[in-house]
């Protein structure tokens, strides 16, 4: 029985922000704002989440505006304003 994408993604997501958060647990605002770069940049990485975050950092010049707020300079999701 294969599982939806999106029931795999939206926990590796998650993991994926709390891999590189150093307390936080990221907010529903943090996944929102990644998810969709997921897919569009990193589906090939899925369901690895070691992957999908150094696809991400490799793609910060691409990520959407809300996805790439959330990593400061130290690709450390902000705990502030989101």
């Amino acid at each position: 029985m294969r599982l939806p994408l999106r029931l795999i993604v939206g926990p590796m997501v998650l993991a994926l922000m709390a891999t590189t958060a150093s307390h936080a647990e990221p907010s529903t605002a943090q996944r929102e704002a990644c998810t969709p770069d997921v897919w569009r940049l990193c589906s090939g990485e899925i369901p690895n989440v070691t992957r999908i975050t150094a696809c991400l950092r490799r793609e910060k010049a691409r990520l959407s505006p809300d996805c790439r707020a959330v990593f400061n300079t130290s690709g450390r999701p902000r705990s502030a304003g989101l």
